[in-house]
């Protein structure tokens, strides 16, 4: 059964919510979804994903072990995170439990456990797992290549902060992000389980019901660098992290992005049988796996991909690497390619629609993205029907993910 879309009217504000319906076990889930509030609109580097480890500390009234002794008491799940571009709360719990649930949510929202002590507990956690990332050399490496890609742009700063910002933020800070961002004119709800349309409008009302108007401000796009760029770190460690990336023109809501997505699978992303890990790993035998891929999202579209290597093994593998995609923007594709890519996408849909979890997280981006609640059906179509001189004239208009940059973390 496709997703549907309907709207709950809360104090004046038309929040668009995106249904899914599960007729076959008794689950239910509910994901409020705050736009424009993610660690790109971070006043701080890290203060959004902070303030979601603070929700994670329950309620002043209760504090976080009777809060979360209630919610595994009727084995429900609530938490809270951040991506790039939206600060969400997820909720899952049996249909039986789901208006408790509901209620611990509106609880939350309303009463959060802005304490010193929370806060100093959240910060404190935060910094430990910022000390364990200076080990962690392909966190170093990505966040080092998204640094000169997106150059003096919120990109350019990891979500989780630094030590530096993590360690100068203050308790208010917090509670005026969660104050200004946690809106009702910002709101997405994307709710699935068996439920009425009715059920649907006031569970989503009794969720929000705390929650007040105010306008949250749009992140702008950013496009990430062109000029060929390498940032190297110096690190004790046995391989080389090779991480590179470019630009990739193209919008969330641009259909044509189904064109994108067979070719980056036949680049990068498909695993074995793909350009990356045919000339790198088969052939070369230079790393274990390569993979590439091309992101795409509505404040800001690339191309990324990474291996690892032996250090002696490091320039050779950047260099094949180069040659694959200027060769692969040269010549396109070939028909077995294509006809690979196709029955990849086709056969494998059932899995990507086994559980509730799933068909939610793709309906709500088929509504967030601009695509509308059919995309997928659309999408699968536009595969299957899809010519090979349609595909290789559209890998000769994005010559822009040839200009790669390069991130590496090696032993000097």
């Amino acid at each position: 059964m496709a997703a549907t879309l309907l709207h709950v009217d809360v104090k004046g504000v038309k929040i668009p919510v995106v249904f899914e319906a599960e007729k076959r076990l008794p689950l239910a889930s509910m994901e409020l979804v705050f736009q424009n509030s993610g660690s790109l609109a971070d006043t701080k580097p890290g203060i959004a994903s902070l303030c979601a480890r603070l929700l994670g500390e329950g309620t002043k009234r209760e504090g976080a072990t009777a809060f979360a002794t209630a919610l595994e008491n009727r084995a429900v799940h609530l938490s809270a995170e951040t991506g790039r571009e939206t600060f969400v709360l997820s909720l899952e719990a049996l249909k039986s439990e789901f208006d408790f649930a509901v209620g611990k949510m509106n609880d939350l929202l309303n009463d959060p456990n802005t304490t010193p002590e929370a806060f100093k507990k959240v910060q404190t956690q935060t910094l430990g797992i910022l000390k364990q990332k200076e080990s962690d050399f392909d966190y170093i490496a990505a966040t080092r290549l998204r640094s000169i890609l997106f150059e003096g742009t919120p990109l350019a700063h990891p979500s989780l902060g630094t030590p530096e910002s993590v360690s100068a933020m203050k308790l208010e800070e917090l509670k005026r992000y969660l104050s200004d961002h946690l809106r009702l004119d910002n709101l997405i709800v994307v709710i699935g389980g068996k439920f009425t349309p009715d059920e649907v409008k006031a569970a989503v009302k009794t969720a929000v019901a705390g929650l007040e108007r105010g306008t949250v401000k749009p992140i702008p796009h950013f496009g990430a660098n062109g000029k060929r760029r390498e940032t190297v770190a110096y690190e004790e460690t046995d391989q080389a992290y090779i991480y590179f990336g470019a630009p990739y023109t193209m919008a969330a809501d641009d259909p044509r992005r189904v064109l994108g997505k067979v070719a980056a699978f036949i680049l990068g992303s498909g695993g074995f049988g793909s350009r990356l890990m045919e000339e790198i790993r088969v052939k070369r035998g230079l790393a274990y796996s390569a993979y590439g891929r091309f992101v795409v999202n509505r404040t800001h579209s690339y191309f990324s991909g990474y291996l690892q290597t032996k250090l002696q093994s490091g320039e050779e593998a950047k260099k094949v690497v180069q040659e694959v995609v200027d060769d692969f923007l040269k010549k396109g594709v070939t028909a077995e390619e294509l006809e690979g890519a196709k029955k990849f996408f086709l056969g494998s849909e059932p899995l990507r629609t086994e559980t509730l979890s799933q068909r939610m997280n793709r309906a709500f981006h088929e509504y967030y993205d601009g695509l509308g609640l059919d995309w997928s059906a659309k999408e699968l179509r536009l595969i299957r029907e899809m010519k090979l001189e349609d595909l290789n004239a559209f890998i000769r208009e994005h010559p822009e993910i040839g200009e790669l940059s390069w991130s590496i973390v090696t032993k000097k």
